[in-house]
């Protein structure tokens, strides 16, 4: 089994379901008292959070890198960002690792590919949504169409992750919203749901979608545990 080195801490709520799930994934493939083999390196978020306040990106790079080399030289054999805003400088760390990095786009893109869906909507941080690294990668590499919310709906969707789900906060009247920005998104014609944020699996569930949801942090999980247990499962 290989080691799964994970950057993590944006933030540490959804740190801890990618831990769960990689020790759950590996407990079901392998039986017993099998668990994943995983080196946390964890960031502090409030570093990160005022770097994307003031769209200042190199120093998230530079502190990814760096997290991203700690892991490497510790043993880890390949690497999870765990979070999709900070995927914008995914390619300065790849170039600066000599093991892979798995990348939280392409995953999901995969499964949404083996779906045979081709229009998905994309819900996560207003980075995640309006600027380019997430959706041209989808619709350049996996030709998928993507669709965001409105500007309003994306403001809000940006204050609840932001003030709430980092801080472990889950509010109904923020569920009820979101749902009806799926539903609105259904309408135009979405055919599943990226859940790009790797909190809104705490608040959306795959009964608030009338379309199949894809939860990326779940799915970067998976693809994660599949490469460590290549040439372990019998």
């Amino acid at each position: 089994m290989k080691t799964i080195g994970l950057i993590g801490g944006m933030s540490w709520e959804s740190t801890v379901l990618y831990y769960q799930s990689l020790n759950r994934i590996v407990r079901r493939e392998l039986g017993g008292h099998h668990s994943a083999k995983i080196i946390l390196y964890s960031v502090d978020f409030a570093e990160i959070e005022a770097c994307m306040r003031d769209v200042n990106w190199q120093p998230i790079a530079d502190a990814m890198i760096d997290a991203g080399q700690r892991l490497e030289n510790a043993g880890a054999e390949v690497i999870l960002i765990c979070t999709n805003t900070v995927h914008q400088v995914a390619p300065d760390v790849e170039d600066a690792l000599s093991i892979p990095l798995l990348h939280i786009a392409d995953a999901a893109a995969e499964q949404i590919v083996e779906s045979g869906l081709k229009r998905v909507a994309l819900l996560g941080t207003a980075f995640t949504m309006e600027l380019p690294f997430y959706r041209d990668r989808l619709a350049d590499l996996f030709k998928l169409q993507v669709i965001v919310p409105e500007q309003e709906d994306r403001a809000f969707l940006n204050s609840a992750i932001f003030n709430e789900l980092v801080h472990g906060v889950v509010k109904e009247e923020s569920r009820a919203r979101m749902k009806s920005i799926i539903a609105s998104l259904v309408d135009q014609g979405a055919e599943g749901v990226i859940l790009g944020c790797t909190e809104l699996p705490m608040i959306i569930h795959p009964e608030d979608s009338p379309v199949p949801l894809f939860d990326t942090t779940q799915i970067h999980a998976e693809a994660a545990a599949d490469f460590a247990l290549k040439g372990h499962l019998r």
